[in-house]
């Protein structure tokens, strides 16, 4: 299974959450602190292909997910 990658900052209940999510279930993925690692949104934009003004954003593999809230509905959405 391909791994998730949240994007998000610290301070940030929705990253941290998305990380419990995804640990919970056995999920292969890493976390990427964007301010540690010198990631800007203006950055993560470029891969998103549109303005990022939320954390966490979230891949599975390559494909963007979103935030948190899309997270939880692809997870539902995976497991019907």
């Amino acid at each position: 299974m391909q791994s998730f990658t949240v994007f998000g900052r610290p301070g940030c209940g929705y990253c941290v959450r998305a990380k419990q999510v995804l640990e919970m279930k056995k999920l292969p993925h890493k976390y990427v602190d964007m301010f540690a690692e010198g990631i800007s949104p203006a950055d993560l934009e470029k891969t998103v292909g549109k303005p990022v003004r939320t954390v966490p954003q979230i891949f599975h593999g390559t494909e963007h997910i979103g935030g948190y809230t899309e997270l939880e509905k692809y997870l539902r959405d995976m497991a019907a």
